[in-house]
């Protein structure tokens, strides 16, 4: 009978424990973490950086997100989606950019709506402007002897294709295409910076800056490393002292590092048409 009134005790002490930490759990600070993200190579997909964006955005443990970007841009599109989740990020959270080696064209793009933007002194970025780049073997196909036959539905439907040259209307439309894109970009430094969209045309002609020029002419907020970022998201959330750092762990993969250390699958990029890309290539 005493060992029944004993464990009847400990499970109501347990109980009672649990009903106090669910009571005070929304009143005692569950953290003060600082999350680093990292966006590094060129930026090929988007998947992987919007699912950290978005679980660090409702993790009641963070405080404040540092993206840490050392890319010379890459495709519109996944610079796009990035963009966009940070935006969408800020709601919940601080976030504050810090730039390595280079944060140029679409590593610029996806930094703009951050809360603060840190650079080194030399890091490499501005870059604001699209690239379109398409092969031509034509003159290879003549001197083999191989010729090419085209079926099509529409006259400018083959406008990309890598055997043939394009004709000045051809010309004309994608440079539309590219002013567009082009315009964009602008937009969203404008907002994000809030510069005057007449200033950012001045320097939007794919020109890089260093950390501190970009500073000078409000491209930038600070100059400082990844460390000096870190500090500050802990500032704006108010963490007292050093904050507590979290990280998702980079697997291994193959893919992973071609996708860090080459501009982009070569192969596909012979054959795989139209590729719009903000992208500094120096």
């Amino acid at each position: 009978m005493k060992k029944i009134l004993i464990f009847f005790l400990i499970i109501f002490a347990v109980i009672a424990l649990l009903s106090l930490m669910l009571t005070f759990s929304h009143k005692i600070p569950l953290g003060e973490k600082v999350a680093v993200i990292k966006v590094t190579g060129v930026i090929i997909d988007s998947t992987s950086v919007i699912e950290e964006l978005k679980e660090y955005s409702k993790d009641a443990s963070v405080k404040a997100i540092v993206l840490r970007v050392d890319s010379p841009g890459g495709a519109v599109a996944p610079s796009q989606e990035i963009h966009e989740e940070i935006i969408k990020a800020k709601q919940n959270k601080k976030v504050v950019v810090s730039m390595g080696t280079v944060a140029a064209s679409g590593g610029y793009y996806i930094s703009a709506p951050a809360d603060k933007i840190v650079a080194n002194a030399g890091t490499l970025t501005g870059s604001i402007g699209v690239i379109m780049e398409l092969p031509n073997i034509e003159g290879l196909m003549k001197k083999i002897g191989v010729e090419t036959q085209i079926v099509k539905s529409g006259r400018h439907k083959d406008m990309a294709s890598v055997f043939r040259s394009l004709t000045p209307e051809e010309k004309q439309i994608l440079q539309t295409v590219l002013d567009d894109v082009h315009n964009q970009f602008i937009a969203a430094v404008s907002e994000g910076r809030g510069i005057k969209i007449e200033d950012i045309k001045d320097i939007a002609d794919g020109r890089i800056f260093t950390g501190k020029m970009a500073k000078d002419i409000g491209l930038v907020d600070e100059l400082g490393n990844l460390q000096d970022a870190i500090m500050l998201a802990g500032k704006l959330t108010g963490i007292k002292g050093e904050p507590r750092v979290v990280t998702k762990k980079e697997e291994f993969s193959i893919f992973s590092l071609l996708k860090g250390q080459l501009p982009d699958n070569l192969i596909g990029n012979v054959f795989s048409g139209i590729q719009l890309k903000y992208l500094f290539t120096p």
